[in-house]
């Protein structure tokens, strides 16, 4: 089929087909902390955009990082659209659209940590980082054999734990065991991403 254009374009390369790895870990870790405390509403609205923003950010980063490496050339890999390997937005324009989706996620982000404690703040830095070395900087870790790590940690450890902390202020078991194979899940999506991408016979 032809590339998307327009506003599909940008669609395509958010990667809605991802997202649900950023929504589950929110519900886990809300349901989570339902038994425990109440659930307010907003912090919970918060967490689950924190997540979203943050995952689309990262494919926006990741485009652009290997678009610009030349790994997302056509000729080279195979699935989804890749907006600046395939030439279809210039690469600071798919920049620009990553370091907005992490304001947003910083934004929301930042209003949770007034509402539960500084230390929210320190564990969205990590975060950005990791979105962003994930194929960005001089030294990839994506590209060190690392991501799945990161992604275990990230999508899993952090996202579902930290959506029980902000309604209960701690760190509890329930969240943490539950945490587990929420990471593993988001952990054999991106290997299956990445089989996919190994060239045939």
């Amino acid at each position: 089929p032809p590339p998307p254009t327009g506003w599909r374009c940008w669609l395509a390369g958010a990667r809605p087909r991802t997202l649900p790895a950023a929504v589950v870990p929110v519900l886990v870790g809300t349901a989570g902390a339902a038994g425990g405390a109440d659930v307010i509403a907003w912090r919970a609205l918060a967490a689950g955009v924190v997540a979203l923003a943050l995952q689309v950010g990262t494919n926006y980063a990741n485009d652009y990082s290997d678009g610009v490496r030349g790994t997302d050339d056509p000729g080279r890999r195979v699935g989804p659209v890749r907006l600046v390997g395939w030439g279809l937005k210039p690469p600071r324009a798919v920049k620009a659209a990553a370091l907005l989706s992490f304001a947003v996620a910083g934004v929301a982000g930042l209003a949770l940590a007034i509402a539960v404690g500084p230390e929210l703040v320190v564990v969205g830095a990590a975060a950005f980082a990791a979105g962003w070395f994930y194929t960005g900087g001089s030294h990839p870790y994506g590209y060190y054999g690392f991501g799945e790590l990161f992604v275990f940690v990230f999508f899993g450890l952090v996202a579902t734990i930290g959506s029980t902390y902000v309604h209960t202020g701690s760190v509890t078991a329930l969240s943490a065991v539950a945490a587990v194979p929420v990471g593993l899940l988001a952990t054999a999506l991106l290997v299956v991403n990445n089989l996919r991408d190994i060239p045939g016979d």
